[in-house]
């Protein structure tokens, strides 16, 4: 075993993945890129949709709430039928979904129809997650899937760079509504998926051993509650939740910071949004090497710590200048933290429940990332103080809350997914 370890170590990383872990990986970083395009453009047309449906802006946000909320639905029932099924079909299922939903929320004639279309679309954005997440997982090595979770997740950071080009790019010509047309272009990704993925080897024969010993996990969604996986449950529930805060205290408010409080053009806005998301992608590489050396909890709490320190400098300046050097920095650090997800996620539960655990405790974070835009946007404008100093309360709290819940977790570097059975 140890001639055999010692041979791998010698091989680049990137040259000991096979051909089909390798599409395993695209496949799952090219449908996580597509849902963020696709849900962050909805972040950059809050304000001009308000205006157009004559609609307090608080209503607005509760459509992107709700679209969060959503997230949960679909992320548990894709979770079941990846867990049942296999990883690859409810992938190909949920970039459909999201798409054709963008699509049509384009062509609203009024705001429910808009608010409709959006809150389905949550579902498909959840349901991607936990197939995708778990394709890509359980199909890489352990010796650099930190480094591969991290450049997984990170890709939201390119779709909604993305977004944010077209929006600086685009939107005065197309409108927020030629904006959401866009989003039907992700469902082309399906024809690629359906054609060259395959499904994980160790998910295969998860499935055989419960076959053959009649153990199948039928509702994996209460095994997860179960003594010997309870705790374990709770606190990644806790970790997801206060990411999800930091992350939308963050970005959920940003531009409407700048186009309500600054009075700034598409152009300016998109500018800093497009370094920050940069800044985060680049920053994945160093953080996910970070997670195969330092453990994946380290690779977490030091960015999150730095970010925590950045926030002030950005939300209480009038300056632009500073507004944006101090929001690009902070893609590098609470921008970045969450280079885990899929990997730290699906370290933690056994391949009966992975898919299942995984996209339940991610999603159930949406929740309460999905009250952050409401409620800071109320306070900022029923008590007047402007969006910068309740996006800087919901990020420190969030920022420490999330320390906290990863310190009571358990450190997963270095564990290797295996087929045996381990849910009575």
């Amino acid at each position: 075993m140890a001639s055999v370890r010692a041979r791998i170590e010698t091989v680049p990383w990137w040259k000991e993945p096979t051909k089909e872990q390798w599409t395993a990986w695209w496949a799952a970083w090219l449908g996580w890129t597509l849902d963020s395009f696709d849900f962050t453009i909805f972040l950059l047309i809050m304000l001009p949709i308000s205006q157009e449906f004559g609609v307090p802006l608080t209503e607005v946000t509760a459509v992107f709430a709700i679209t969060l909320w959503l997230r949960l639905l679909g992320a548990t029932a894709s979770g079941w039928l990846a867990d049942r099924v296999g990883r690859k079909i409810p992938l190909m299922l949920s970039i459909l979904w999201y798409s054709v939903c963008n699509f049509i929320a384009g062509f609203s004639p009024n705001f429910a129809f808009l608010f409709f279309f959006r809150a389905l679309l949550g579902i498909g954005m959840g349901a991607e997650w936990p197939a995708g997440a778990s394709l890509a997982m359980e199909s890489w090595p352990s010796r650099s899937r930190g480094l591969m979770s991290s450049l997984l997740q990170g890709s939201w950071a390119l779709g909604f760079l993305a977004s944010s080009a077209v929006y600086g790019l685009l939107y005065t010509a197309i409108g927020w509504r030629g904006m959401l047309w866009i989003g039907i272009v992700p469902a082309l990704a399906v024809v690629w998926v359906r054609r060259f993925v395959k499904e994980p080897e160790v998910w295969l024969e998860n499935r055989r051993k419960q076959r053959e010993q009649k153990r199948e996990v039928h509702l994996p969604l209460i095994a997860i509650f179960k003594p010997g996986i309870l705790g374990n449950t709770l606190t990644a529930c806790w970790w997801m939740a206060s990411g999800f805060v930091v992350y939308y205290s963050i970005f959920s408010l940003f531009a409407t910071h700048l186009q309500k409080d600054l009075g700034l053009s598409p152009a300016l806005v998109s500018v800093p949004l497009m370094i920050s998301n940069a800044a985060t992608f680049v920053a994945s590489f160093f953080w996910g090497w970070v997670a195969d050396r330092l453990g994946r909890r380290w690779s977490m709490i030091i960015p999150a710590l730095i970010g925590l320190l950045i926030a002030p400098v950005y939300l209480l300046s009038q300056s632009y200048w500073l507004v944006m050097v101090g929001f690009s920095a902070q893609g590098l650090f609470a921008g970045a933290i969450y280079g885990q997800n899929p990997g730290y996620l699906s370290e933690r539960f056994p391949t009966e429940v992975r898919a299942t655990a995984a996209g339940f405790c991610y999603h159930q974070g949406a929740i309460f990332g999905g009250m952050v835009a409401p409620v800071l946007s109320y306070i900022a404008t029923s008590y007047g103080i402007g969006f910068g100093i309740s996006m800087l309360v919901g990020t420190s709290v969030g920022l420490i809350s999330f320390c906290l819940a990863l310190l009571f977790g358990p450190e997963t570097k270095g564990k290797a997914l295996v087929a045996d059975l381990a849910v009575s």
